[in-house]
């Protein structure tokens, strides 16, 4: 959703008495999606800085591109970072698309795809010896019960569980915000 996200750069067409600067998404870097609704059109770019999600409310907006920053938005200054990026993509420089606040290092990667794993494996039913099993790969789970209390996998496992459930409900709005 364009509003939760400001990597999302929001374009209308500009009026006709502005000087006509047509875009074209695949100068910006590789598409990876290109889809229309109701809403217009959003075409996904990816470069070495990572995605940038175009939105364009008209069929104008690529031959007329304006760029919308609603004030009072999410994350105004990261959004106005994201158009400045794109202002400067288009004119030429060679510049990653997304501010570093929005790129994601493979670290934050690797811990989110482990959220999702361990909130998979708790929704399934599954408790903190099958996450630490599971997830963490760890052979204290295996412990008898008075050793795996104390163990650095329990505490790991439930702590992985309590990220991920918050993650799901609703956390996930932090990293789209570059948090």
């Amino acid at each position: 959703m364009p509003e939760l996200s400001p990597g999302t750069l929001l374009l209308d067409a500009a009026p006709s008495g502005f000087a006509p600067l047509a875009l074209d998404p695949s100068q910006l870097g590789s598409i990876v999606a290109d889809r229309t609704d109701d809403e217009g059109r959003e075409v996904v770019i990816v470069d070495g800085s990572g995605e940038l999600h175009i939105r364009l409310h008209s069929d104008l907006a690529a031959r007329r591109p304006m760029i919308l920053l609603p004030l009072g938005a999410t994350s105004v200054d990261l959004r106005l970072d994201v158009a400045s990026r794109f202002i400067r993509k288009v004119g030429g420089q060679t510049i990653g698309l997304l501010p570093r606040a929005l790129r994601l290092t493979t670290q934050r990667k690797r811990r989110l795809v482990q959220l999702l794993h361990a909130f998979d494996v708790h929704d399934m039913g599954g408790g903190p010896r099958d996450v630490a099993e599971i997830i963490l790969r760890s052979d204290q789970a295996q412990l008898p019960s008075v050793e795996w209390k104390d163990s650095h996998a329990r505490r790991a496992a439930n702590r992985l569980i309590h990220d991920s459930i918050a993650l799901v409900e609703r956390g996930y709005l932090k990293f789209l915000r570059g948090g």
